[in-house]
């Protein structure tokens, strides 16, 4: 796959709720590791993640083709 390939992917309905869910599950993992360790450049890492993840389901839910 080339980077178009993956950037028309990211822009149909089912991408933006893959990429929703790598980025939840990305952020889940980072909090569990923050919250043992109290970093707080992992929590700004989480809160990115956090971001990344409700824009997506936000694209996702109006999303008009």
């Amino acid at each position: 796959m080339n980077v178009q390939a993956i950037d028309k992917f990211h822009k149909s309905r089912l991408g933006y709720l893959v990429f929703g869910l790598v980025e939840l599950g990305l952020a889940l993992l980072v909090m569990n590791k923050a919250i043992d360790n109290g970093n707080l450049l992992l929590w700004t890492l989480v809160l990115i993640l956090l971001v990344g993840f409700l824009q997506n389901f936000g694209r996702m839910v109006v999303y008009k083709k």
